[in-house]
């Protein structure tokens, strides 16, 4: 279809728009993002978000795009052409890669029991034999992360945001055995609102699953000596597994052989540093791991930059002003590699990640006060779950 006649637009516009000036772009001449014309004013209705549903409904039957942005201090609509549906996807990938990772987190859970062979082929045939004692291990992160992945998808489902079916990614011979999922947005979300609920919706359903899984799981755990044991490790703390470990064994672990005062706690809260030897943890079971790895994974979720979901909560919360706490979150996170290399991977990967954030469609509607609200205590939970040092080796 043709792109209308301008006295059509202009008119459309101006139901929503008093419009100060017009202008004609040419996307090989500067035009951004294949916008076609510009109108610039203020908007007639102090709710944006009502005036862009307008807008949206009278353009549609030209297949045309409203964007709203402010600029300058003044309301701004450009109109493009809307992007073509998105395909159909083939759910054969996702399947695949979800049996995967299910054998994979079934291999790292697996309870292996006498003397362990030397070469590679047979620690593989002995970790086969006893994958099906893996389950409980698998069924506890698998749902977690199954939880957080479809907070996003049905969300993005319920305001009609095209985003694909998640996809898991296995990492066989590691800790967990797999590096998580994800679900792929394939079209921009309305509004900040909208795009506000979907980043917020997988960590709250993720942590809904991790909390009661890590209290179960740790009711089955034991407490014991920490020793020291080349190829073992300590798993760090957050202040949520802290205060789980509290609730379920009413004590601060680990706790050090001899007591010590705060200093002592805070420094061992951020370095990992020293280890307790002699000091009594817990011996966590597999199923609180789950629980433990759940919590980490949602405080990765929601470091503040970029595509990550904490990215989508400040952007939409603070909108531009958010990427400027990005020097910030790379510098802490390289400063705390000093303690834990793999910050300095992620610091990294938001290189990749941390500089772009999702564009709405509307960037003129905010965050109404209860998400507002949400979006602070979001922040919270991040505090809260972060685990400055995630993995501690035993080596003396």
């Amino acid at each position: 279809m043709s792109f209308p006649e301008p006295e059509i637009l202009n008119q459309l516009v101006a139901r929503v728009l008093r419009v100060e000036d017009v202008t004609s772009l040419n996307p090989q001449q500067g035009g951004p993002h294949g916008f076609l014309t510009r109108y610039r004013g203020r908007l007639l209705d102090e709710d944006s978000a009502s005036a862009y549903d307008v807008l949206a409904g009278s353009l549609d039957p030209y297949r045309i795009s409203p964007y709203f942005r402010l600029e300058d201090g003044r309301h701004v609509i450009y109109l493009a052409p809307r992007q073509a549906d998105a395909r159909p996807e083939k759910v054969s990938t996702n399947i695949i890669l979800f049996i995967l990772t299910v054998l994979s987190v079934m291999m790292a859970g697996a309870q292996v029991e006498g003397p362990i062979p030397q070469d590679f082929l047979g620690q593989l045939l002995l970790i086969a034999r006893n994958i099906f004692s893996g389950w409980p291990f698998a069924l506890s992160l698998l749902g977690i992360l199954l939880a957080h992945e479809l907070g996003h998808y049905f969300m993005s489902r319920y305001h009609k945001t095209p985003a694909t079916l998640p996809y898991f990614i296995p990492f066989p011979f590691s800790p967990l055995g797999t590096m998580g999922a994800a679900i792929l947005m394939r079209g921009a979300p309305k509004n900040k609102r909208i795009l506000f609920d979907i980043g917020v919706a997988g960590p709250i359903a993720g942590l809904i699953v991790a909390i009661p899984v890590l209290l179960y799981g740790l009711s089955l755990s034991t407490l014991g000596t920490i020793e020291p044991n080349p190829n073992g490790f300590l798993e760090g703390n957050s202040l949520i597994y802290l205060l789980s470990k509290f609730i379920v064994f009413g004590q601060l672990l680990p706790a050090p052989a001899a007591p010590q005062g705060i200093l002592y706690w805070l420094q061992y809260f951020f370095t990992g540093r020293p280890i307790p030897f002699g000091g009594l943890d817990v011996f966590i079971h597999n199923v609180a791991f789950a629980g433990w790895a759940g919590i980490l994974v949602t405080a990765l979720n929601l470091i503040p930059a970029g595509t990550l979901d904490g990215g989508h909560v400040v952007y939409a919360l603070f909108g531009e002003k958010a990427k400027k706490a990005f020097p910030f979150i790379v510098g802490l996170l390289l400063a705390l590699g000093i303690f834990w290399s793999g910050w300095w991977l992620w610091a990294a990967l938001l290189f990749w990640l941390g500089r772009v954030n999702a564009q709405p469609m509307d960037q003129i509607t905010e965050l109404d006060p209860k998400r507002k609200a949400v979006a602070y205590a979001m922040i919270v939970v991040f505090i809260l779950a972060f685990t400055p040092v995630p993995f501690m080796l035993l080596a003396q």
